[in-house]
């Protein structure tokens, strides 16, 4: 029971800090507004650990690796730490234990991105009906553009319905279940 409860402290924090690092990699890489209070937000949380983890690993291209490569790394803890509190001894396990625990936490980091433009996407189409003067507006507008934009030049409005944002949402989930799913669930066996 106290691992249950252990497990569940280190998924909620280790999760809400992978999410944080993801959404201030994902504003960077899609130009979202720095000076929108939500960007604000997400570099004021990350920043006790992102700025030293800067002074070690570079941007590559304008990309701020060392943010993506912390969600790599607080996702695979997470997996490290599940394995180990279910009693697996991780001390002793062999190379291929290892390799499909970073591979878990890549799958997990994927996922993750995913539910990010998703929910992005739903929020956006929500607020525009609600209220399209929101500040999040713009945030989420920069992380739906480039998904949303493709498909608009594919799938024209009917009536006035934008359907981009259904299309992108169907896609998503056949991602999920047809890509992300199946490597998952190869991976575990390796457990």
């Amino acid at each position: 029971m106290l691992a249950q409860a252990l497990y569940f402290v280190l998924e909620t924090l280790l999760g809400l800090l992978s999410l944080a690092l993801l959404l201030r990699f994902y504003l960077q890489l899609t130009g979202a507004p720095f000076h929108n209070p939500i960007s604000q937000a997400v570099v004021a949380i990350t920043n006790f650990i992102v700025r030293p983890t800067r002074r070690i690993v570079p941007s590559i291209a304008g990309l701020d690796i060392s943010t993506l490569l912390l969600a790599y790394i607080a996702q695979f803890l997470l997996r490290f730490a599940g394995l180990w509190l279910d009693g697996y001894p991780v001390a002793v396990a062999a190379g291929t234990v290892y390799a499909a625990l970073l591979g878990l936490a890549a799958v997990s980091v994927l996922r993750m991105s995913v539910y990010i433009f998703l929910y992005a996407i739903i929020i956006q189409a929500v607020l525009s009906w609600i209220n399209p003067y929101n500040p999040a507006t713009q945030v989420l507008d920069s992380l739906a553009r480039p998904f949303l934009n493709p498909v608009r030049r594919l799938v024209k409005p009917m009536g006035g319905l934008d359907l981009s944002p259904l299309v992108v949402f169907i896609v998503a989930q056949l991602v999920l279940m047809l890509v992300l799913a199946p490597i998952e669930s190869q991976l575990s066996v390796l457990l």
